[in-house]
């Protein structure tokens, strides 16, 4: 593992994926048994947006967020094309995913993960799903997207490609770290 201070300026690759058909068979199972809670959000306050997004973000370098104008967060986290869920474990929220589906016929999986803590369980795998079955629950959608970089999560990617995502464009970036920062993918995020 690679790491840079805060300051440095890092290179890392974009890839957006695409789903085109619903998901078949049943919903997937909590991997260990152990009950969960899908908790949607209604009209969240900024706050516990960004005590989620952090929680989950903050060793992958989520900053866009927080460099946005207010209006755009509040435009994003208050929509009515916009949903917030929260999974609740043991009392505490353990991971989130945001839907944007303010475009016609695609919804899109705008941010995703789990807490460093739920790592590691399969739990992923399962928010993934419940987060897929949202997004074509709606009658209209044509096609799911999301998207993951060589800064988050090395496990992202294939788990997007195992739940039926295929990458349709890729794209390089720079951006100037917010904070220390560890590369868990060797070779992808290289300093310049």
């Amino acid at each position: 593992m690679s790491g840079f201070a805060a300051g440095a300026t890092v290179e890392y690759e974009v890839t957006w994926l695409e789903m085109t058909s619903r998901p078949r068979g049943e919903a997937r199972d909590l991997p260990d048994g152990e009950a969960a809670q899908l908790i949607e959000c209604r009209s969240p306050p900024e706050w516990y947006f960004f005590s989620l997004y952090d929680a989950v973000g903050r060793d992958y370098a989520w900053d866009d967020m927080h460099e946005a104008e207010p209006s755009d967060t509040a435009a994003l986290i208050e929509s009515p094309g916009s949903s917030l869920t929260a999974m609740i474990r043991s009392g505490w929220p353990q991971g989130f995913f945001l839907l944007d589906e303010r475009m016609p016929d695609v919804s899109d999986i705008a941010y995703f993960g789990l807490v460093e803590n739920a790592q590691g369980r399969g739990l992923g795998a399962w928010l993934l799903d419940a987060a897929i079955r949202r997004c074509w629950s709606r009658p209209d959608v044509r096609k799911v997207t999301v998207n993951t970089c060589t800064l988050d999560h090395p496990g992202a990617k294939p788990l997007y490609e195992k739940a039926g995502f295929a990458p349709v464009r890729k794209e390089r970036r720079r951006r100037v770290l917010k904070r220390d920062f560890v590369c868990r993918q060797p070779g992808k995020v290289i300093q310049c």
